[in-house]
Parts: C-alpha cells; sequence; structure tokens
C-alpha cells in the first residue's frame, strides 16, 4: 500500500461541498475520479473536514491510499491529477507518507477566512459577501477578539443528521477582524467547526457592525445561551465568502 497526502485548491461553485453524494457533484467525487483513472484502481480518499457547498478551500488536505508498491514521484502524481481535474480543483503539492496518516484524525487545527466588500466588485462576486451598509470595523474586531477560548457554539450550530451527537464545545485557538482595503477579513483557528458555524458565526459579526447586536449579546450566544429573539440562524452568511484556507498537523506546527 502507498499513501499520499494531497494538499488542494478548489472554487466550490457548483459543488456540493467536499464530501461524495448520491446524484451531486463533489470535490470529493471529482478527485477520487482523476485518481482513480490515474492509478487504474480503487483508492481510498478522505479529507481533513467537510466543506459546504458553494464554499471553498486554498489548502484543503487529503490522504490517499493505493494498492501499489511505492516508486511514483510525488511531481509526476501532482501533474497526472491535475491533467486529469476540471479547471475548478487543483492539487498543490503530493507528499509520499510512509507512516499512518489520517487526514481529518491526524489534524490539529484547522483555519477558515471569510471575505467581505464594502464596495460592488465586478470580478470576485463568487467569493466574496458584499455589504451594502456602512460596518463598523471597531465593533467586529472587539467582538471577535471574544471567540479565542473553549465556548459552547450550540446557538451557532446547524442541525448535523450525519453526527447528532456531536459536542458543541469548540476551542478556538485565534480569531480576528481586519480590514483590506475593500475587504473585510474575518479569519479563525479551531480544532475543529460545527457545521455551518462560521457563516453563522460571520453573520452575527455583521450584525454587530452594523448595531444591530451588543457584544454583551454575543457574548451570551457564546456562552450557549440562545435566545429566540436572536435568530442566528437567518443570519448566516452566504457560503460564496468561506474559505478553508490551512490545515495544521503535528508535524507542520511551530514548537
Amino acid at each position: 500500500m502507498t499513501l499520499w497526502k494531497l494538499t488542494l485548491e478548489y472554487d466550490g461553485t457548483g459543488y456540493s461541498g467536499w464530501q461524495e453524494q448520491k446524484n451531486a457533484r463533489s470535490i470529493q467525487g471529482a478527485l477520487r475520479e482523476a485518481a482513480e483513472d490515474y492509478f487504474g484502481r480503487e483508492v481510498e480518499l478522505q479529507g481533513s473536514g467537510r466543506t459546504d457547498a458553494g464554499v471553498h478551500a486554498l489548502g484543503q488536505v487529503a490522504h490517499l491510499r493505493v494498492a501499489e508498491r511505492s516508486g511514483r514521484k510525488a511531481d509526476e502524481l501532482v501533474r497526472a491529477l491535475n491533467e486529469r481535474l476540471p479547471a475548478s480543483i487543483a492539487v498543490r503539492a503530493a507528499e509520499p507518507h510512509h507512516g499512518r496518516f489520517h487526514a481529518r484524525h491526524d489534524a490539529c487545527s484547522r483555519t477558515y477566512l471569510y471575505q467581505i466588500a464594502t464596495r460592488k466588485t465586478a470580478f470576485m462576486k463568487k467569493y466574496v459577501w458584499w455589504i451594502k451598509d456602512d460596518l463598523d470595523i471597531d465593533a467586529m474586531t472587539k467582538a471577535a477578539s471574544l471567540l479565542a477560548g473553549r465556548h459552547d457554539f450550540v446557538c451557532f450550530r446547524a442541525q448535523d443528521h450525519a453526527r447528532p451527537d456531536e459536542s458543541t464545545i469548540v476551542v478556538v485557538e485565534s480569531a480576528s477582524v481586519i480590514a483590506d482595503g475593500d475587504l473585510i477579513l474575518f479569519r479563525i483557528t479551531a480544532s475543529h467547526f460545527l457545521w455551518r458555524m462560521v457563516r453563522r458565526v460571520t453573520g452575527v459579526l455583521v450584525k454587530i457592525g452594523k448595531g444591530e447586536m451588543t457584544q454583551a449579546q454575543f457574548a451570551q450566544l457564546l456562552a450557549g445561551r440562545c435566545d429566540k429573539r436572536l435568530d442566528v440562524a437567518a443570519w448566516t452568511a452566504p457560503a460564496a465568502g468561506l474559505f478553508l484556507e490551512r490545515v495544521d498537523y503535528a508535524e507542520s506546527r511551530p514548537s
């Protein structure tokens, strides 16, 4: 058996998400099809985590296991897969692993980036959420600083039928909001994320930026005290602005 660690990027527009589904176009399905065509046999393929329909990735990680002896070169594999993949998916790197490696179970943290546009853009519609109202970036930055630490994100979680018993406790390593020209960038790093958690947090940050939610109300939600008057689900940010930016493993984290 040969095991490869793959790093890839993709434009999630038009896909049902990372995970393979019946009668739906997925990133995992497209990668599997390309890999099995190249190797001429079935492969085991697992990603570091699911990304929703329409969500993009700058640094998704997957492991690919195939029943053959090692000997292929990494650059040859990258080139062969990219030749077979659609233009919206690109393998950035391939690394052979001689020990045990699991893209999801071995991940230490994941970082998501959300892009909010403060003006209409002709070229980035698929990759930003355009907010027409003025936003108080200082208020959003202050709110984002509250995210670091251990919180119960039950108020931000969409019901996940695939993982009904999943704990809603998440430890956030860091979170920030910065202005970069016509963009507001929200970046958050944690060990794992609940379904639609980042998009709902983003939606709430925008509400704070508009002056429609207080810091105290945000802190209440982070404490797991949901309020029917605060309709977090209705404020879910669009998938278009969200990117899985990076996945870190023990081997790549600074000591």
